[in-house]
């Protein structure tokens, strides 16, 4: 079994940066997805990393501005964010699969985070 924490959410004005942390235990994770969803909304797919770190996708959204990676000696993927914008503002969770290679899909991953806020004020 795997247990996903997310670190790094909070408040954030326009145009700022955040990272987020997700830390795996349990046993050694696969690809790792990060997604956000908004009160009412779906979730939906922001980036995601092969195990290797050789493949990376990314939203047409947050592309240019996203920066996803990994530090598989410490079972850790991060999600970095600059240029923060209002329209961001969601709740962030991180998934995590054992298979490496990776995936855009929320049925391809099975273990999930908690979730971390981040709010970007105008």
């Amino acid at each position: 079994q795997v247990q996903l924490v997310e670190f790094g959410g909070g408040l954030v004005q326009a145009g700022g940066s955040l990272r987020l942390s997700c830390a795996a235990s349990g046993r050694t994770i696969g690809a790792v997805g990060w997604f956000r969803q908004a009160p009412g909304k779906d979730r939906e797919f922001v980036a995601a990393i092969s195990w290797s770190s050789t493949t990376r996708y990314y939203a047409d959204s947050v592309k240019g501005r996203f920066t996803i990676s990994r530090d598989n000696a410490r079972n850790t993927v991060f999600l970095q964010m600059d240029s923060l914008k209002p329209e961001d503002t969601d709740v962030y969770y991180c998934a995590a699969r054992e298979i490496r290679a990776a995936a855009t899909e929320i049925g391809a991953y099975g273990y999930w985070g908690q979730g971390a806020q981040v709010t970007v004020s105008s």
